[in-house]
């Protein structure tokens, strides 16, 4: 698999995650959602979900799985927000690496293929998904959903970097898919 590839999300959303739907989700045959926390779900300093994020995890679970799979090594934060959301979690994933995406994909059991990984972050979310074969989705970051894609210092970085080794980044229209 080239840079390029493992850098190119299958699908991305020009606002948060909170604009991913149901219909968007079968539309691509979706069985299941890996969901990334910090900056996916919540703000990095939160502790719980809002009573927005709650409502929308309710209706994306009638029609899928979700598994929240955060590289935050905190257990009471972590464990606080899977809790408010009624959502099984691993924390501490270490993302690119794919073991405990593994682990998730297992703990659903259903192949990677037929699972979206959720994120914020291309370096971490969208390599991680694409290394096992899942549909990428990246989204905005929930701390200020509004801001475009390239107005985070981090997120512009790996922007940069991606678009240098041939990935499509930059969201002309809403959705982005591979070639």
């Amino acid at each position: 698999m080239t840079w390029s590839n493992l850098l190119q999300p299958d699908l991305i959303l020009q606002n948060s995650v909170l604009e991913l739907t149901p219909d968007t989700i079968r539309k691509y045959g979706l069985k299941g959602l890996i969901l990334d926390v910090d900056e996916t779900l919540v703000p990095v300093k939160a502790a719980s979900a809002s009573e927005e994020l709650q409502a929308w995890v309710e209706e994306i679970r009638s029609c899928t799985s979700l598994w929240l799979v955060s590289n935050n090594l905190s257990e009471s934060r972590i464990g606080s927000i899977a809790r408010s959301l009624d959502l099984p979690y691993y924390l501490g994933a270490a993302k690119p690496s794919r073991r405990k995406l593994r682990e998730a994909l297992r703990g659903m059991n259903l192949p990677a293929q037929e699972v979206g990984m959720v994120g914020d972050r291309l370096f971490t979310d969208v390599i991680g998904g694409n290394r096992l074969g899942m549909f990428t989705i990246l989204v905005e970051p929930i701390v200020n959903p509004g801001v475009a894609l390239r107005s985070h210092p981090i997120r512009n970085f790996e922007v940069w970097i991606s678009e240098s080794l041939g990935a499509t980044i930059t969201a002309k229209n809403t959705n982005v898919h591979k070639n």
